[in-house]
Parts: C-alpha cells; structure tokens; sequence
C-alpha cells in the first residue's frame, strides 16, 4: 500500500524520542497549541473495544502552583501519619512542578462494563503517552513520563479525574529542553527471536 508518509521521517523520529528531565528545561513557555496537538493525538493510540480509557488533566500558569500544593499537602498528611516525612520529598514535590511549563496527569478511567482487563486498558493508555511523547520531539519540546511522588496513592484519583476504579499512572512533565540528550539502545538483535 502506498502513503504519503516518510518511513524514513517517522523512523528518525522514533530513534531521536528522548525523555528529557525538569533540570534540562529552559524556563520558557510551551505554546497551548503544541500541547493540544499532543492531546489530540494521544486520543488515535490502539484502544480494545473503543474504550478510550486515557484520562488527562492540564496543569499550566498557576494551574502548576495549585498542582504542587496539592500534591505537597497530600503527601505531608500521608507521611507525617505514617512516620516517613521528608522535607527534601516535600521540597521536591514543591518545587519541580513551578519548573515546567506545562504538567499533564495520565490516568487510566475503567469501563463500566469491564469488557476489557485492566492491563490493556493500561497499555492503551502507554500507547497514548507514546503519541504524546513523539508529538512533543516532533515540535522540538521536552518531555518525560514521571510516576514518582503521590502518584500511586489512592486518595489521589479523584482529584486527577480517574475515579475509584482507575489508575493515577503519573505525569508528563513538559518544557523546552536546553539541549536534546543523546540516546542509546543495545541491538534489537538481542531482544528478538525470529520463527520461520
């Protein structure tokens, strides 16, 4: 079948995706625009029986203040409960988010009628976090999937719109990177068997 497409653009994309760390961002403001696009593409990722189960929430401007908040504040109530406080974890949680330009929640919404495991509910949603993630090098902005900090704590999903029965999966921290890192790979041929 022939397209319009490059096979050779799109395989020197893939190759150049590279997650890129809040102390490689420069500071400057990621237009509106690219992260729509990067929405809507995660919305056409693979998804079994049309479930569309990714969930994403947009924090930009003061939007990311009121994400540090949040997310400082809930891990104090936990830690200082159960004993575990740390102030450098709680500066952490504080600070990192003011270093994006945008941070975009990745949750995983089940479908009511559970017509599909959650584990490919799941992979649907890293399919669309791989959308975004090619959108992002495409427009030369940085990005990476973290799932650290609040992000496996139940009481969180509300607030990022998962529900009870979905999956906070972690955030997608964005901004224009200072430099583009350099990738490494070891062959596919090592990973690969071949049955003919």
């Amino acid at each position: 079948m022939e397209t319009s497409f490059s096979p050779a653009a799109l395989n020197k994309l893939i190759q150049n995706r590279r997650s890129v760390y809040t102390n490689m961002f420069t500071g400057e403001k990621v237009d509106d625009a690219i992260i729509e696009q990067m929405l809507e593409n995660a919305n056409w990722a693979p998804t079994h029986a049309l479930t569309e189960p990714w969930r994403f929430k947009v924090f930009t401007g003061n939007g990311l203040q009121q994400l540090a908040n949040y997310q400082s504040g809930l891990y104090r109530q936990k830690a200082e409960a159960e004993g575990t406080f740390s102030d450098s974890t709680f500066g952490k949680l504080q600070e990192k988010p003011l270093q994006c330009s945008h941070i975009i929640s990745i949750g995983m919404q089940r479908d009511p009628k559970g017509k599909v495991p959650e584990i490919e509910e799941v992979e649907a949603v890293a399919c669309a976090v791989q959308n975004m993630y090619l959108t992002a090098t495409a427009y030369g902005v940085g990005c990476y999937w973290g799932s650290g900090g609040i992000t496996y704590y139940p009481e969180a999903k509300d607030f990022f719109g998962c529900g009870q029965e979905g999956k906070l999966l972690g955030f997608l921290y964005i901004g224009m990177p200072a430099k583009w890192p350099v990738g490494n790979r070891k062959p596919i041929a090592d990973k690969v068997e071949w049955v003919r």
